[in-house]
């Protein structure tokens, strides 16, 4: 029983993307506005002007920039803190004593 249901679905399918076609040739306008369209993006500088013509959000955006700034900084410290304590492990097992010390 599942093959003719299976069968039904695929004709209402074909049936529904001519339909479709159909609506897309006979009616452009009444189509377009029914189809989704990317949201118009703000002009590139908006935010820009934003930072400098409102003080509050200017306020905001310059206390986000240094907590970023500052996570970042923390990050890179602890990065290098790592990467010293893999270069001070490597160290020890490449000359485990200082009487074995290469050229």
């Amino acid at each position: 029983m599942s093959r003719p249901l299976a069968r039904l679905r695929v004709r209402l399918a074909l049936v529904l993307g001519a339909a479709e076609i159909r609506l897309r040739l006979r009616l452009p306008r009444l189509m377009w506005a029914l189809t989704r369209h990317p949201a118009d993006r703000e002009s590139p500088f908006a935010e820009l002007v934003r930072i400098e013509s409102d003080p509050a959000y200017r306020a905001l955006f310059c206390a986000e920039l240094d907590a970023a700034i500052a996570d970042r900084d923390a990050t890179r410290t602890a990065v290098v803190a790592e990467i010293e304590a893999a270069a001070e492990q490597l160290r020890g097992l490449v000359r485990p004593g200082d009487h074995e010390r290469a050229a």
